[in-house]
């Protein structure tokens, strides 16, 4: 069973949304923390790495400021999140010092998943934090990042470091008890969905927006969150946090929350980066026979079978590759910039020379710098 792979798991990331550390934005509920953590105590004396990834930042900091409402200024926003930051990570260490586990902050944005490097070099830290007994806690740093290069939610967070880790299991804790048919706050006779495939497209109808209004995630986010933990072959659970003693039901195997699996196989590590990356700057239109080509032959995108370019993009930057419907089948790092590859698109490799006056490369994306888009 699907639920047998919990207890199997060694690796896991857990992410604790804004609502319930919180408590619906009352300030932070110690008493939940606490127990989330004696927990993880536990999880961690029976051999398992964990990696927290917590919202509640800026929650904490606009309860702290004595504001009523989120704020919508940027500047306003950075500073509850700075502010915030402190009483989090302070409430962590102090629970978790009760097990002489020390903690540690990490603070991500998109930059530092966008570059390869910066890439590498966090994997490379959250492994050595975790092989020397180490709670790593990672959240966004809202403090310097802004609308243009946020991961837009934790959830997302969450599956890209789960992705970076290479987890076993992503478990996002959350105000419900899990995916429904219906929404259940209308809806009583809602039935929790137990289990399903990540990639199953019946569930988009199912996920509806975000109601919340001190996080930025819904459903909507979550689901698209297991799906991206599903590249690298991470399985998630979707479950109430509230409910006692939650992650040792996970942790036994117990039937609760909503389980998506990670049916497809993992990604390659450097496919895994290209997956995740979120700054997509702009798009080239396939004809049918380069989606084919690109989907079923797992060959390189060439020139010929590009219809339209759309937006600026130079060199070496993330573009999505749509059919003719707009609908992305792929995305990767392309070799020439917007406006070469307006000029070439439609055309033979071998004619790139004489329209360009060179010829870099013989493809517009290499095999290798494309990944396919879950479908």
């Amino acid at each position: 069973m699907n639920r047998d792979i919990a207890k199997e798991a060694k690796r896991w990331v857990i992410k604790i949304g804004s609502a319930l550390l919180t408590n619906d934005g009352a300030g932070l509920d110690c008493k939940a923390i606490d127990s989330w953590v004696d927990q993880i105590a536990a999880l961690l004396a029976d051999g398992k790495e964990v990696v927290l990834v917590s919202s509640g930042a800026i929650a904490e900091g606009i309860v702290r400021l004595g504001w009523k409402t989120r704020p919508d200024s940027i500047h306003e926003l950075q500073a509850a999140a700075a502010v915030g930051q402190m009483g989090l990570i302070q409430a962590y260490e102090s629970s978790f010092m009760r097990f002489d586990h020390h903690t540690a902050q990490i603070l991500l944005d998109h930059d530092d998943m966008a570059s390869r490097q910066r890439y590498l070099n966090a994997r490379g830290v959250l492994q050595t934090l975790m092989g020397l007994g180490v709670v790593p806690i990672v959240n966004e740093n809202d403090t310097v990042v802004t609308d243009e290069i946020r991961f837009g939610d934790n959830d997302r967070l969450a599956a890209l470091v789960a992705n970076l880790i290479d987890a076993d299991m992503l478990v996002i804790l959350t105000d419900k008890d899990g995916l429904f048919d219906a929404n259940p706050d209308t809806r009583p006779d809602a039935k929790l969905i137990s289990q399903a495939m990540a990639t199953d497209p019946s569930l988009d109808a199912l996920a509806g927006g975000s109601s919340g209004t001190l996080g930025r995630g819904g459903m909507v986010t979550k689901l698209q969150a297991a799906r991206l933990a599903a590249r690298s072959g991470c399985n998630t659970l979707i479950v109430g946090g509230r409910n006692e003693n939650i992650l040792h039901q996970v942790a036994t195997g117990e039937s609760i929350g909503t389980w998506l699996s990670a049916t497809q196989k993992p990604l390659a590590a450097r496919k895994q980066w290209l997956a995740g990356q979120l700054q997509v700057k702009g798009k080239v239109v396939l004809d049918a026979g380069a989606v084919k080509v690109l989907t079923q032959q797992g060959r390189s995108l060439l020139a010929v079978g590009v219809s339209g370019v759309e937006g600026t993009f130079t060199r070496g930057e993330l573009v999505s590759c749509v059919d003719s419907n707009g609908v992305e089948v792929a995305r990767g790092l392309v070799n020439y910039n917007s406006d070469e590859a307006g000029r070439i698109k439609g055309q033979s490799t071998e004619s790139i020379s004489e329209i360009l006056g060179y010829r870099e490369d013989d493809e517009l994306i290499h095999r290798d710098n494309l990944v396919i888009s879950a479908q």
